[in-house]
């Protein structure tokens, strides 16, 4: 088994956040593997239906050796609010 670590960032679809991320992990870092999920934010309102998907919770998550995580999040700290990213160490079957 490999030694990787999975990070996972937690952000609003609506806000600044979430582009910037994804552009600089697009152009800027090279991952093996990078996943966007978008949940529910449990929430009723009268709003549209565009209104509201600008509301939902988002979750990056991305996994690399741990070394290339750890440049990864060092890059990526000034672009993210404090609180939102964890990590830990997992295998890759090979």
């Amino acid at each position: 088994m490999s030694k990787a670590r999975l990070v996972r960032i937690y952000l609003m679809e609506a806000g600044d956040h979430l582009h910037a991320l994804l552009e600089k992990l697009r152009s800027q870092e090279t991952l093996r593997g990078v996943t966007v999920f978008i949940g529910d934010s449990g929430k009723l309102h009268a709003a549209s239906l565009v209104d509201l998907s600008l509301e939902l919770p988002v979750v990056v998550e991305f996994f690399d050796t741990p070394q290339r995580v750890e440049q990864i999040l060092a890059h990526l700290a000034d672009d993210l609010p404090a609180g939102h990213v964890i990590s830990w160490d997992v295998e890759l079957n090979d």
